[in-house]
């Protein structure tokens, strides 16, 4: 078959999947007609990251195991079944389970899917390919943002619900039938592996706790994406607090996400001619410097967007590029697992970033020390980073 119907697999999966990222324009609506605290609403995406992570781990393995399916059938229906059952929301409780919960989990099984399908397919392209299929996660709060915006706006957030959920569904059943592993030894026509490549062996997940390379690659991740969600969980207030106006900071979304999907795609792209590693370096640091002048030039606008876009890059990259570096260094056959097992980091950060900045505002009224401390642990990733070495040639023979 040919190899780029997986891709668009890919892709409409992880648009389904990333309206994670637009939950964002629901808050308001379910505050005004429950009164609900902010804080309170905030713990909805907390608990969608945390079992995100969680059942990543899971999904990798039946995905190892099984093919990728299942994971992205489980995956597709429980994103599209939380989001139809929060259109029932009466309590709090009841949307931290059906969107917290079912959605999260959702995510969980069905980001699981697209990238050890693309490193398989793509061992030629693996960054550019990955990036791809990651970016469309990356675009889905571009997209569907503003779609659910305007739903909300003219019929109401129930039936805005009850809408997504079925276009989600649709979306993760194309993903689901595109969606396939390829035989076994496949190589694509006319691509000889290098020499590096071809003295790599395969992983198992006992084998890749016992390197040094996944706990250095392991606090990268948390670190780097600290940075970003901490940025992430609070744009949208800072950009108000940064005296710009409603019409405006609302122009943050498409536009931030549009630097996250950039940032995993081209990124991923870079990686393959650049190198995984040296492409991290660069772009962590990168991050490092966008943080603090963000806040500095928070109040003009042409460079708060520019800026903002650039940190969202940034942390797009880290997305994409952790991902293939994994494939990389320890092979593919259990790349979802052992994906999975990295991936804990980012769900750790996405505990840590929202908190990060949450508490440094109620504790100085401003965001100036969140940013700094975002740039603080991005310097903190690059020298991470800077350890990493490749596998040495007796660690791959033994």
């Amino acid at each position: 078959m040919n190899r780029w119907r997986v891709v668009v697999g890919g892709v409409s999966m992880n648009l389904a999947l990333g309206s994670l990222y637009a939950w964002s324009v629901f808050v308001l609506p379910l505050e005004k007609e429950f009164g609900w605290a902010r804080a309170q609403t905030s713990r909805v995406y907390t608990i969608a990251v945390v079992v995100f992570a969680s059942t990543f781990m899971l999904a990798g393995r039946i995905q190892d195991r099984r093919g990728p399916r299942a994971c992205a059938f489980i995956g597709a229906l429980l994103v599209s079944l939380g989001f139809f059952l929060a259109s029932m929301t009466s309590s709090l409780s009841f949307l931290y389970i059906v969107f917290g919960i079912l959605v999260g989990a959702g995510n969980g099984f069905g980001y699981a899917t697209p990238t050890p399908v693309a490193s398989k397919w793509f061992p030629d392209k693996r960054g550019l390919v990955v990036g791809l299929m990651v970016g469309g996660y990356g675009a889905g709060s571009a997209i569907i943002g503003p779609i659910a915006t305007s739903l909300i706006a003219s019929i109401g957030w129930r039936p805005t619900f009850r809408l997504l959920g079925v276009a989600f569904f649709v979306m993760g059943m194309i993903g689901t039938w595109l969606l396939t592993n390829p035989p076994s030894g496949y190589q694509p026509a006319g691509w000889t592996p290098t020499q590096a490549a071809t003295g790599r062996r395969d992983y198992s997940t006992a084998e890749v706790l016992r390197t040094p390379q996944f706990y250095l690659l392991w606090l990268a991740f948390c670190l780097g994406a600290t940075a970003g969600q901490m940025a992430i969980s609070q744009l949208v207030p800072f950009a108000r607090s940064a005296g710009l106006g409603a019409a405006a900071a609302a122009w943050a979304l498409p536009v931030t996400a549009t630097g996250n999907a950039g940032g995993r795609i081209l990124s991923g792209w870079l990686s393959d001619t650049l190198g995984r590693l040296k492409t991290l370096r660069v772009m962590v640091l990168a991050s490092a410097v966008a943080m603090p002048a963000l806040f500095v030039w928070r109040e003009q606008a042409v460079l708060f967007f520019i800026l903002a876009a650039a940190v969202y890059w940034c942390y797009g990259t880290q997305l994409s590029v952790f991902a293939s570096t994994t494939a990389d260094l320890y092979g593919t056959p259990n790349l979802g697992l052992n994906y999975g097992i990295l991936f804990t980091a980012w769900g750790a950060a996405g505990i840590l970033g929202p908190s990060i900045g949450g508490r440094v505002f109620d504790a100085f009224g401003d965001y100036r020390y969140a940013f700094y401390a975002a740039s603080v642990l991005a310097v903190g990733a690059f020298g991470s980073l800077a350890l990493v070495r490749p596998l040495a040639v007796q660690e791959v023979r033994i």
